[in-house]
């Protein structure tokens, strides 16, 4: 086991980061579904009146209105300093490296391309892998090497943990 992981938060110790992290997950999941699909039709919508100004051209975009969508989401959310989506917010939950990898925007849609891909193919067995696992990880999450957690007691983890760190209590 190298060091970083040693570093990660343990259940047994902080039980209180992973309270009801997968019931969050999927309420926050239906959360980013509601605010991608106004996201979507308001493309979708500017791409029609575009199309009618270019002649139907602009129309042959609207294709690529769904997956541009997901993927400017993602990285603008996830990507950002909060590593989190709006409905992870809404849920208190934060994505966490568990490399010693930063969480940038390629990583966070590189993160969501494997979420989707899991998904896909079976979402009740990637709900139900995250059942056995000890950290409550999703097979992408395994795959990507990030952890879901509780955001308000992982603020509290990491201001213990840098005051440990730096010697004071």
């Amino acid at each position: 086991m190298n060091q970083n992981q040693t570093a990660l938060p343990d259940p047994a110790t902080a039980p209180e980061l992973f309270e009801g992290v997968l019931t969050r997950r999927v309420v926050a999941f239906f959360i980013d579904l509601f605010v991608m699909g106004l996201m979507i039709l308001s493309f979708a919508f500017v791409g029609l009146i575009a199309g009618f100004l270019t002649f139907g051209l602009a129309w042959v975009a609207l294709v690529f209105v769904v997956p541009a969508t997901i993927v400017l989401y993602y990285g603008a959310t996830l990507g950002s300093p909060k590593r989190a989506t709006v409905g992870m917010q809404m849920m208190d939950i934060v994505l966490t490296p568990t490399r010693n990898q930063p969480l940038d925007g390629w990583m966070a849609i590189i993160h969501a391309a494997v979420f989707w891909l899991t998904t896909w193919i079976s979402w009740p067995l990637s709900l139900l892998f995250a059942l056995f696992t000890p950290r409550r990880q999703m097979i992408h999450d395994l795959i990507t090497g990030t952890l879901m957690v509780r955001r308000s007691p992982m603020v509290r983890h990491w201001r213990a943990r840098t005051a440990q760190a730096s010697g004071a209590y």
